[in-house]
């Protein structure tokens, strides 16, 4: 996977495969030319999932399931509502 520091950073790196001809699929997966997967990984969607409270990790969970690039914006507002 490739470990993001913030959006930025994921937008970048998933701008920059799907230019290069990558296929978008799910939970942050993308499929680079080549045929590899790469997870693209915002380091805060890590953080959230460590957290000791097994409903705000299950929201988080849930919310990234229903993502193709992962927002970390989406996946906070989870956390918070859990």
């Amino acid at each position: 996977y490739v470990d993001c520091e913030d959006q930025a950073e994921v937008d970048a790196y998933w701008d920059k495969l799907v230019m290069a001809g990558a296929t978008p699929t799910a939970c942050g997966w993308i499929k680079d030319p080549f045929g590899l997967s790469w997870q693209i990984v915002p380091r805060r969607f890590m953080e959230l999932i460590r957290d000791e409270d097994p409903g705000k990790v299950k929201a988080v969970m849930d919310a990234m399931m229903t993502m193709v690039k992962l927002d970390v914006a989406a996946l906070e507002k989870a956390y918070d509502e859990a």
